[in-house]
């Protein structure tokens, strides 16, 4: 899978003459599969025009004091959630030393400190600037606040002169920004992710189902395998595009569900369920269509198994990850599950109504791209402290991607638990 495929990638371009590369930047992550958006300074604007950019990306560029941050509706704190990945090519020496002291006296640095998204930059200048103790020490004090640094190169300068400062060539930045989204943190280890909504039949053409889209779980199933674990994705129905992963097991029902967990069980290291399940299941379902003949239908409903709880107490039982999608007593009815079906780790989300617009905040929960989380977990060195943490609104590939990290920290610390206490 390219690890490119579907992110939302802004391109940050300052002032200087190695600008039009990032047009050639811009086209090769689109043809990677990125969605990309572009955010120039002033001085940018002066080498190459907003209007090249926009025909290439196909959406309005974004620069300060231009009016298509109010015509395209994302200002840059919209923006800012929707990146998940900021990459500023060619990064000016200016630029740099505003980000290296926190300034934000334009879009881009506005942006950059706004979001949560990896933050990359590529320098781009005279190899006298690049020397300068200054601007060497303000790319250092980036790398110490988690930026990523892409070059520079070395070789023939614009200005005539030889020696290290060129932007680095597209096809390096490309390479480059793919790792930084390969945590590695759960190298080797086997996951099994459950995601969307499980349909259970009524007659041939009629179901019970719910709203789950499978956003949340393919985004989870996507951030681990990218973390390098090898990951079985169990789907119900969704529209979706099928990802590509090791293994993608697409199901409709919860029994199917169920029989496809146990089926792959046995080596599974963590397991995250984060479908949402059918909990009845019509106790006799309809051969044939069932006509429209009585002004009442009554059906019979029988209660599914308990898919996560099984997992929780099988003999070969993994990590253990579920999700809480409650409309009401959000916090307490999560701690309530974590431990009434013995499981390591509890995700809660609240989908019980779309936020107040007045807020310009987006909506939440099922069929959105955003979610916010509150997470708790058992801690082996404590059983009378629950670990505790939020993530805010953001991007669902966002949230997956830190709630990848926290559960392989959590998951190392168990099995660290486990060995002193085996040994």
């Amino acid at each position: 899978m390219n690890t490119l495929t579907g992110k939302h990638i802004v391109i940050g371009i300052t002032g200087g003459i190695a600008a039009y590369k990032s047009a050639d930047l811009t086209r090769r992550l689109q043809e990677a599969g990125a969605d990309v958006r572009i955010v120039m300074t002033g001085a940018a604007t002066e080498f190459v025009t907003p209007l090249t950019f926009q025909a290439l990306s196909g959406h309005p560029v974004f620069f300060d004091n231009n009016d298509a941050n109010e015509a395209s509706g994302m200002k840059h704190i919209e923006l800012a959630r929707w990146a998940d990945a900021i990459i500023i090519a060619p990064a000016s020496a200016n630029t740099i030393a505003k980000l290296a002291h926190g300034r934000a006296d334009n879009l881009l640095t506005t942006l950059c400190l706004a979001s949560e998204a990896i933050k990359c930059f590529a320098p781009a200048m005279n190899r006298v600037m690049w020397d300068d103790q200054s601007t060497q020490i303000n790319c250092r004090t980036l790398i110490d606040k988690d930026w990523y640094q892409f070059g520079p190169a070395s070789g023939p300068q614009a200005c005539g002169e030889t020696g290290e400062g060129r932007l680095l060539e597209v096809s390096e930045i490309l390479t480059e920004l793919e790792r930084c989204f390969r945590s590695g943190v759960l190298q080797g280890l086997n996951l099994i992710v459950t995601a969307g909504p499980t349909y259970e039949a009524i007659d041939p053409v009629r179901f019970i189902g719910n709203r789950s889209s499978g956003r949340m779980g393919y985004a989870i199933a996507s951030a681990a395998q990218e973390a390098g674990a090898n990951v079985t994705l169990i789907s119900g129905p969704c529209h979706l595009p099928t990802p590509a992963l090791q293994n993608f097991i697409a199901i409709e029902s919860a029994e199917e569900m169920q029989q496809a967990v146990l089926d792959n069980i046995e080596k599974c290291h963590i397991y995250i369920s984060a479908a949402a399940v059918s909990d009845y299941r019509v106790e006799n379902v309809a051969i044939q269509k069932i006509k429209k003949t009585e002004d009442d239908l009554t059906l019979q409903l029988i209660k599914n198994d308990d898919i996560i709880s099984i997992v929780a107490s099988h003999a070969s039982r993994p990590y253990v990850v579920g999700f809480a999608a409650e409309t009401e007593n959000v916090t307490e009815n999560a701690k309530d599950k974590l431990v009434r079906k013995n499981l390591d780790m509890i995700v809660a989300n609240d989908v019980s109504t779309p936020l107040d617009t007045s807020t310009k905040q987006p909506d939440i929960g099922f069929n959105s791209e955003y979610n916010a989380l509150h997470i708790f977990w058992n801690q082996p060195s404590d059983n009378e402290t629950l670990g505790e943490r939020h993530f805010d609104i953001a991007r669902k590939s966002q949230l997956a991607k830190q709630l990848i990290s926290l559960i392989a920290k959590q998951y190392n610390i168990n099995k660290k638990q486990h060995a002193q206490n085996t040994a």
